[in-house]
């Protein structure tokens, strides 16, 4: 492991535009369930509860979900050494990008600044009418369904299913893969579309390939160049050191 971190710690600092792409194994460390696998969400909850034809149709039901599984847990959950290790890298100039699948904001908390967040986030919330966003405060949502100052639902400011990304995003995503020549993957299977395809987009234009993951995905034999197994927080403590040492010779 030693040789690879290495290795992996060389590419990243010589790398001119390094982007990571985190996904819900990162976040699993500060005590949000995954959506997929033996303990994740769906298999406690129909993902149909969370289409946005069930939100339109079912709002107040909904949100007494969405504030149990989302807001009250998110509330207690705090960012872990490998979302600071991220923050870390970009204030020394060295991640230039970082697109993240999570929507609980604890990039965001960490310190990240250039964060692309794929699939929306919490803290924010967006009137299904005038399409305003507000921040999601404990006083915004106390009395289900919120409601906007014109008198709409609002809903929070994640993509749920039957809704498509956003333009603006697909677009930063899209340079993000089109620039970078060292690409970190973080937390991620390759399960989840259409975000699934972006290390092999990035790849396809010749990025290097830095996987960290508790166990082999699909990009593993695909598309790695360099596989780091195990918890995102002890691996990228264990790299940033590699790092650090590389700068200062």
């Amino acid at each position: 492991m030693r040789n690879t971190l290495l290795e992996a710690a060389r590419l990243v600092v010589r790398a001119q535009f390094l982007v990571a792409m985190t996904g819900a194994g990162i976040s699993v460390e500060s005590g949000i369930p995954p959506f997929r696998g033996k303990n994740g969400l769906w298999s406690k909850y129909d993902p149909g509860l969370f289409d946005i034809s069930y939100f339109k149709s079912s709002p107040l039901e909904s949100w007494q979900l969405l504030k149990k599984l989302f807001y009250e847990t998110f509330q207690s959950s705090k960012p872990n050494e490998a979302h600071y290790v991220l923050a870390r890298l970009e204030a020394k100039g060295i991640l230039k990008s970082l697109i993240t699948q999570n929507i609980d904001s604890l990039h965001h908390m960490a310190g990240s600044k250039n964060i692309v967040e794929y699939h929306g986030n919490t803290r924010e919330l967006i009137c299904t009418e005038c399409k305003k966003i507000t921040e999601a405060t404990p006083q915004k949502i106390e009395k289900l369904p919120p409601l906007c100052e014109c008198g709409g639902v609002l809903k929070p400011n994640i993509v749920f299913f039957g809704e498509q990304i956003r333009l603006s995003t697909l677009l930063k995503v899209q340079k993000a893969a089109e620039n970078a020549d060292v690409l970190l993957v973080i937390g991620t299977t390759g399960e989840v579309f259409p975000a699934s395809f972006i290390p092999f987009e990035a790849k396809k234009r010749g990025a290097k390939i830095i996987e960290v993951n508790i166990k082999p995905s699909r990009y593993t034999e695909e598309i790695t160049d360099i596989f780091l197994r195990g918890k995102a927080s002890e691996v990228l403590h264990d790299l940033e050191k590699e790092v650090d040492t590389l700068l200062k010779r």
